[in-house]
């Protein structure tokens, strides 16, 4: 298949890199002009998608979104399917794929959760909203760059799921590290803590594959000196896209207004920049009750 590919950073480079591997016939444009092994380099946007059968991009925000699908989709050969694993609005999205179809193209956007690892290893979990023929269309390429792919509903709804996946796994790790950092005032040793609540009515992802807490439970960004596997700036983002989805479908969500506060806070006051959003432990460690 001819591909275009937009967004060649730190998730799309390697996501197209499988794709060329898998031999697809990839051509990427990204603005800070990178090269990727085996992706042919165009020179704009317009030059990636030229011709192609699927356009996939991974991009920072919605705006840009919208003013990359404004620039391409006029340039998109008519049935091909135009694929956003970018984490943008819920709008946005919908946005896209009224443009993509009015033009006589297939949309789907999707999401991806899985991280840097997972886009180089291609075992990204990919949610996708969308028509059932504009699924079937992509669903061969997730294959090659992820290990699952849910179709969720009709657009929009791969972002609905991924910011509402996002906003649990905000909330949970705040919790998480506000009980290890309980446990340690109160005497409690860590290693017990975790065999506890890790075989417990406590349990959850981000105590049991990703335990905040350095040298307890499998491997995990803290035990690499909270050195980002998902930065707090990028669960930032998140939580603040289910804060708009949130206002904008007048939903009551106060855990994740409380969630989206403390990493403002964390990211944009304190030290949180850069490092993993786990690294909330530390955080609370120096912290006592206000």
């Amino acid at each position: 298949m001819k591909i275009g590919f937009i967004g060649l950073g730190n998730m799309g480079a390697p996501m197209a890199a499988n794709l060329a591997k898998a031999g697809h016939d990839v051509t990427g444009f990204d603005t800070a002009g990178v090269s990727v092994e085996g992706v042919t380099k165009a020179e704009t946007a317009t030059d990636a998608v030229g011709g192609a059968e699927a356009v996939i991009t991974m991009l920072p925000n919605g705006d840009i979104l919208r003013a990359v699908a404004d620039q391409i989709i006029p340039h998109m050969e008519k049935g091909a399917v135009f694929i956003d694993c970018s984490t943008v609005d819920v709008d946005s999205a919908r946005a896209m794929a009224d443009q993509a179809e009015q033009a006589g193209l297939l949309a789907v956007d999707a999401p991806v959760s899985g991280g840097i690892g997972g886009a180089a290893a291609g075992t990204l979990t990919f949610m996708a909203g969308g028509s059932d023929a504009a699924f079937a269309e992509a669903a061969p390429l997730f294959d090659i760059m992820g290990q699952k792919a849910v179709h969720c509903g009709a657009a929009g709804a791969g972002q609905a799921a991924k910011i509402c996946n996002n906003m649990i796994l905000g909330v949970t790790m705040i919790a998480t590290c506000e009980a290890f950092a309980l446990a340690d005032k109160l005497g409690l040793d860590r290693q017990k803590m975790f065999d506890v609540v890790s075989t417990s009515s406590g349990y959850s992802w981000s105590m049991n594959a990703y335990c905040p807490a350095p040298g307890v439970g499998p491997q995990s960004p803290a035990d690499n000196g909270y050195k980002p596997g998902f930065a707090a700036e990028l669960m930032l983002k998140d939580l603040r896209l289910s804060q708009q989805a949130a206002e904008s479908a007048d939903a009551d969500t106060p855990m994740g207004q409380i969630a989206t506060a403390l990493y403002e806070q964390f990211v944009e006051a304190e030290d949180g920049k850069g490092m993993d959003f786990s690294a909330m432990l530390p955080r609370f460690e120096k912290r006592g009750r206000s």
